[in-house]
């Protein structure tokens, strides 16, 4: 059991390796969870592990902006699916 987790300290989750500051520590039913800044989801404090400064980014996975090419290939790989799909083969239907 991990116990000794602390606030203001950076902890990977194991499961899925998240990584976070912890803000904030409970006890519930005397289980310990923690509390990581990025995602504000509180982890089991037994699958944390402390994790390496370089592996903390001091932004969420949702603000973090896709650099120019890698929103021009999700463009390009639109448009090539689009360009696949065969609609010929559907038949209109209606509720008329």
């Amino acid at each position: 059991m991990n116990r000794s987790v602390k606030i203001g300290e950076i902890y990977r989750y194991r499961p899925t390796g998240t990584v976070g500051k912890v803000e904030d520590i409970r006890e519930e039913q005397g289980k310990v969870w923690a509390l990581l800044d990025l995602t504000k989801l509180y982890y089991d404090v037994d699958y944390l592990e402390p994790a390496d400064e370089s592996q903390y980014r001091d932004s969420s996975f949702k603000e973090r902006e896709p650099d120019r090419e890698t929103r021009l290939r999700s463009i390009e790989e639109l448009q090539e699916s689009l360009r696949e799909v065969d609609i010929s083969g559907f038949q209109p239907s209606g509720g008329g």
